[in-house]
């Protein structure tokens, strides 16, 4: 019986969790790139991986992955 490789989970490599500290905080792909020393199509590439792996449609949801997972922090001004 071969498994279903859609519904298996493949784990984030450090590069991924990378680019989505950058998206986290902000960052725009070109910037990214330069920060990460790679081509725009790679960290695009990246990202694409990134949604698949977690099955994100939205920046939002990756934004609130990384504040779950603890990659960056928040601070709350008062």
């Amino acid at each position: 019986m071969q498994k279903d490789k859609k519904n298996e989970r493949r784990p984030l490599t450090p590069r991924e969790i990378e680019v989505i500290r950058y998206v986290a905080e902000g960052y725009k792909n070109k910037d990214i790139a330069e920060k990460l020393g790679i081509q725009i199509k790679t960290v695009e590439t990246h990202r694409t991986n990134i949604n698949n792996k977690l099955g994100f449609n939205h920046v939002s949801q990756l934004i609130i992955y990384a504040i779950q997972k603890k990659l960056i922090k928040i601070e709350i001004e008062e």
